[in-house]
Order: C-alpha cells, then structure tokens, then sequence
C-alpha cells in the first residue's frame, strides 16, 4: 500500500493480537461498535470450530484517537485472546522446565504452512510457525479494514460481501451478473441478522448447508467461493503508468494474502477465456446517470483504472488444512510414516473468510483514496474527493 501501514503482531493462542496502523487522516470519526461489528461478523458462520464459541473480540484502542476521532498520527490497537488462558504453559514467553512443556509436533498436515515453515525456520515443532500462520491473525486485519470503511463511508463508499458457492452448490447459478439478481435489502439484513452462510440465494444456501454437514460427517472439510463488493468508488483510483500501481494488482494481491485463498477473479475473471471481445467489454448506458455500464463484465476496473461501476472481487478458499480423518504424513524429526497432525479447526471458514475479504479490499480502496486525493484531514480528503466526482460527471445535452 502506498499511504497506509499496517503492522500486526500475535500468535493464535498468545496473549493477543496487536496492531499499528499509519496514515489515515486526521479528524475521521471512529466507532468503536462499528469495529467491534466487524469482528463479531468474523466470528459468525456455519462450520466453524470450538474456538469462536471462546472468543468475544473486541477492540481495545492505544494510541492515535482522541474524544473518537482520529489524531492523524500512528493508531494503535488490541485484540485479546480469552482462550490464552488456557494455553500458558503450550505458548508461554518465559522459558519453563522442559517437563512442562508439551510434546512438540512433528507431523505435518498437508496443505498447511507446517512443513515448509519449519524447514525454513529450523524448529523441529510445528507449533513454532502455525501460531502466526493461523487464521486467527486475521482479526488485527479487520480491526485495520474497519477503520478504513469508515473512511470510505464518509466518502460514499460501501463494501460488503457474500458467500456464492460452497463446494459444488453455487449461488444463482443462471445469472451472468449475480448483483443483479441480489434480493432488495439483502446487504442490511446481513449487517442485522446473518444467515448460517451468507448467502443471498436461500435455496443454495439450503444444500451449502448440506454439503458441510456432510464434509463434517466424513471428517472432512470443504471450500468454496466468496465476492466482495466496492459501491460508490470515484472514476481514477489506481494507475496504468507501473506494474504495481495497478488497482486490480493490488486488489488480487491483497486478497490473495488471506490465508486460504488460493485464486482471485476481477469482474468476469477466468469467465472471459471462451468468449469473444462483442461479448466481453461493457459499453457505457446512454440512459444510466453519469457513465454508467450496461454490464459491469470488467468488475468496475478497466486498465488498472476504477471506471465508477462496482468493483467486484471473487476468492477461492482453499478447505481447511486440518481434517479430523487426517491424510497421511511423515515425521519430520524420525521420518516414520503416520498420520497428520490434529489441531482444533473448522470444516469450512466461508462466512468468515469473506469478512476478512471485506477488510483487504476496504484496505486497498482507502489507501488509493488517500493516495489519489491525499489529505492530511478528514475534511480535505472529502472536499478532494467531491471535486473529482463532479469534474468526472457525464456533460448533459
């Protein structure tokens, strides 16, 4: 990101999460319920393990906010860990006597950072690299991706997401634009009252419901899809001129990195490949307000440009690494054959995953916001903002 810096810290069952977050604006109204919306809404899913029965996530602000706004210096947060009392002696800082400690792990799941982070790092106990590489970390990125909405919000964009496909069942699988076959009202019922999957198309979301329990049933586990949404950004964010300042880039890179992830679509994405240009680009609506597109194929980004249409991102998620029928693995330290690691965990993590999409992209959106427009004050940022909006406005006859 070019405006905004994110740092985190924290290990999955340590103390808590940290996180430092540089370059927003000065003068931003911050809601701390808002925040802490968000990270109830990661909590929230059908599938999930043990653990989000644990955790009540909550933000604990340090530094950068004052009487609820923004002091446009470093922000600094927190998120505690309430299962950390459980596990001080498995991730205690302080040296303790070796025969408290636990047994290392040294049989690798397959699909997980296991393997390859405890070469990389030379531990013979698995448990060294896991903890960072958990999910879990994801919280401190919401945290961040929920100031950044308010951001955006103030400046007249919204993002939100859905769940489309679970397995083999897909949401609303005739339509080529699916937002446009979103029921009315579906984006504040889900704010108000989630379903089990987040999904808009209820008779999908009966067999995603099935397919799930069944992975459970099988001792298995199951991925699927997830869209995020970006209404309302103005024409211009991002830039043609470098490989890296591409808006679609950064948006496929930054929701790439949500662990799981293992594919990111723009718009069509891979849907382009068997058609012919007649059938792809969007011809702007001589009849829609400004310069609105009869279709929205590009995903609201054309040549690395937002072009004011929504811009859609859609994540592959991966199944969950660890399985309670586990798949066959070596140990590392003896090299005898056995089974994989067990670790508490989930059969799916969809619903959550596309929270957590929700942070990357609002992320990224913000921090082009902040580049195009700079602003060291929230009201500089909005007047810069309003003023690209009416230059770009469609000329009336």
């Amino acid at each position: 990101m070019r405006r905004i810096r994110l740092l985190t810290a924290g290990e999955s069952h340590g103390p808590g999460l940290i996180g430092i977050m540089e370059g927003m604006p000065a003068g931003m109204r911050v809601s701390t319920r808002l925040v802490d919306r968000d990270l109830k809404r990661r909590q929230h899913g059908y599938g999930s393990g043990k653990r989000m029965q644990i955790e009540r996530d909550r933000v604990r602000w340090t530094a950068g906010i004052r009487y609820g706004r923004t002091l446009g210096s470093p922000i600094g947060f927190a998120v505690d860990n309430r299962d950390w009392e459980n596990w001080t002696d498995r991730m205690s800082i302080e040296p303790i006597p070796a025969e408290r400690r636990p047994k290392p792990i040294t049989r690798a799941r397959p699909g997980h950072i296991d393997l390859a982070g405890a070469l990389k790092y030379d531990t013979d106990d698995v448990r060294d690299v896991l903890e960072r590489a958990s999910a879990r970390s994801t919280a401190a990125r919401v945290v961040a991706g929920a100031l950044a909405r308010q951001l955006l919000a103030a400046c007249g964009v919204r993002i939100w997401s859905f769940v489309d496909q679970v397995g083999p069942i897909r949401a609303f699988p005739d339509a080529e634009d699916v937002l446009a076959v979103i029921p009315e009202g579906w984006v504040e019922r889900d704010l108000a009252d989630p379903t089990p999957l987040r999904c808009p198309d209820p008779e999908a979301e009966r067999a995603m419901l099935a397919e799930v329990d069944a992975a459970r049933e099988a001792g298995d586990s199951i991925g699927g899809s997830f869209v995020v949404v970006a209404e309302g950004t103005p024409i211009g964010l991002g830039s043609s001129s470098e490989w890296d300042t591409r808006l679609d880039g950064m948006l496929a890179g930054a929701t790439m990195a949500i662990p799981g992830v293992k594919g990111v679509e723009i718009g069509m994405g891979f849907g382009v490949v068997d058609r012919r240009g007649s059938a792809v680009h969007d011809v702007v609506d001589a009849a829609a307000a400004d310069w609105g597109r009869a279709t929205n194929r590009a995903g609201g980004i054309e040549g690395g440009i937002s072009n004011g249409e929504p811009i859609v991102v859609r994540a592959a998620q991966k199944p969950v690494s660890t399985l309670r029928s586990p798949l066959p693995s070596l140990d590392m330290v003896s090299g005898e054959p056995g089974r994989a690691h067990i670790e508490r965990s989930d059969v799916t993590v969809l619903a959550r995953a596309a929270i957590v999409g929700e942070a990357m992209v609002a992320l990224v959106v913000a921090d082009e916001l902040l580049y195009s427009f700079g602003g060291d004050a929230m009201g500089d940022l909005r007047a810069a903002v309003t003023r690209r909006r009416r230059r770009t406005a469609r000329p009336r006859r």
